[in-house]
């Protein structure tokens, strides 16, 4: 009597099952890196002018006829280029998100893809806000009240290799921040956490948005709050529409 199950799976088939998937993540891996590089090699020319636009809140707050300075002998070449990666890989993050996408698809459920697309869609959107939240009201207003607690007899001048790292640095800190609804509603959606649970850990996270305000922004109250505040606020409008997207059990649960 011969059986219908499948023959079982040997050592020489659960090695060749990792090494393809290690040439999997290999492929996807080249294809981002590509992407990334050639939006770079366009941007290369202008890099000069890109980080002028990038160093324009800092040279706006210093005293007429201040300029930011270059301590290192490399700085004036490197420093450009590699503002420009980072906006190249920003540019080109939706190319990578949908690498990585494509190499976990095979392992998500049915439920788990018809949510990448919106995830996707909606975290570099709000990446992109985040950014621009952190160049257009962060930077000013923290130059700015940097400029005027200025001591006597001392300039502000930046190297601009210090500044470069500032710049990353909020980027993300922002660009990480503006991503709390996505996460909020994913975990809600995928049955993670509940509406209710969220609500009760509403004062943890109002702690934690202040903690980590003053972690990763300049130290003062300012900086911090600029962040502390859409932290915040960004959870509730992700509370809020995990209303809508919450399972049924969830939400008759919580009534």
């Amino acid at each position: 009597m011969t059986s219908n199950l499948p023959p079982p799976e040997t050592e020489t088939d659960h090695l060749a099952g990792w090494m393809g998937h290690l040439v999997e993540l290999r492929t996807r891996i080249v294809r981002a890196s590509v992407a990334v590089l050639l939006v770079f090699l366009v941007l290369f020319y202008w890099r000069n002018q890109i980080f002028g636009f990038f160093s324009a809140p800092m040279l706006a707050s210093l005293p007429e006829g201040a300029r930011m300075i270059s301590t290192e002998v490399t700085s004036n070449f490197f420093v450009p280029i590699k503002f420009a990666l980072w906006v190249a890989f920003v540019i080109a993050l939706p190319v990578v998100l949908y690498q990585v996408w494509a190499f976990v698809a095979p392992g998500l459920y049915a439920r788990e893809k018809k949510l990448v697309i919106p995830v996707v869609t909606s975290s570099y959107l709000l990446f992109l806000i985040g950014t621009a939240f952190a160049y257009f009201l962060v930077f000013p207003t923290v130059f700015h009240f940097m400029a005027q607690i200025t001591p006597l007899g001392v300039e502000m001048a930046t190297d601009i290799d210090n500044y470069l790292s500032f710049g990353l640095t909020m980027f993300l800190a922002f660009g990480l921040a503006f991503e709390v609804p996505v996460v909020v509603v994913v975990l809600v959606k995928l049955g993670f956490v509940s509406v209710a649970q969220l609500k009760n850990a509403r004062p943890y996270m109002i702690v934690g948005a202040f903690a980590v305000s003053a972690l990763v922004t300049p130290p003062d109250a300012v900086s911090m709050l600029l962040l502390a505040v859409p932290l915040v606020v960004l959870y509730e409008v992700g509370v809020f529409v995990a209303h809508w997207v919450a399972p049924k059990v969830d939400l008759e649960t919580e009534d």
